[in-house]
């Protein structure tokens, strides 16, 4: 088990390049860590103004929606990238790496849930994703350990959205990402239990 979240592109060479020209330039590990927030927004702000254009415009913005959820991502892999590998890591680097991406779980499923008309759902879905990182961190804590199991992992939930909400303007059908809701916040408990019994299995075995 690693205390770096497995991310095959990691290594990619289209990785290496931007790791390369981010920390060639004034551009800190943490500042990205904020920017994956803004993107985060926007992800949240397409899901929740495109429910309500519908035709052609609201499938625009579905697909800026989900460009913007995989600009997210983007961010998370190239602050630990521009940390770790360009080394410009800061003291207060642990919280900006952690805290943005709670946020940005809440800003993405919100705005989907209230474009959906479907709040409850919505905040199910981000108290679902913050808990997965909870457990995670509680296992940290008391382990030493973190584990990255899903089956709704950040890398999973994004990849879900982003596939759904594409999906969902080329046919176009919102049905598809009330359904994905549910997936989120289903597949997160399970995540949130699963995580929890692996640390007690450890536990057990000290």
């Amino acid at each position: 088990m690693t205390d770096r979240r497995p991310i095959a592109s990691r290594g990619s060479g289209w990785a290496r390049a931007l790791t390369k020209w981010l920390a060639a330039r004034d551009i800190s590990s943490n500042q990205i860590s904020i920017a994956s927030m803004g993107a985060a927004g926007l992800a949240g702000l397409c899901f929740y103004f495109g429910a309500s254009a519908g035709g052609f415009g609201g499938a625009l913005l579905l697909v800026a929606a989900a460009l913007f959820c995989q600009l997210r991502l983007i961010c998370n892999l190239m602050d630990g990238l521009v940390a770790v590998e360009a080394q410009k890591g800061t003291p207060d680097g642990a919280f900006w790496n952690e805290a943005p991406d709670r946020v940005s779980d809440v800003l993405i499923f919100i705005g989907l849930g209230y474009g959906l008309g479907l709040v409850g759902l919505g905040w199910a879905a981000a108290v679902m994703t913050v808990s997965t990182a909870y457990v995670r961190e509680l296992g940290h804590n008391i382990t030493g350990e973190n584990d990255f199991c899903g089956p709704m992992a950040k890398p999973h939930r994004m990849a879900l959205v982003t596939g759904t909400a594409v999906l969902a303007a080329v046919l176009p059908n919102w049905g598809l990402l009330q359904l994905a809701l549910w997936v989120v916040v289903i597949g997160a408990a399970v995540t949130v239990v699963r995580r929890s019994l692996r640390i007690l299995q450890r536990l057990g075995q000290r």
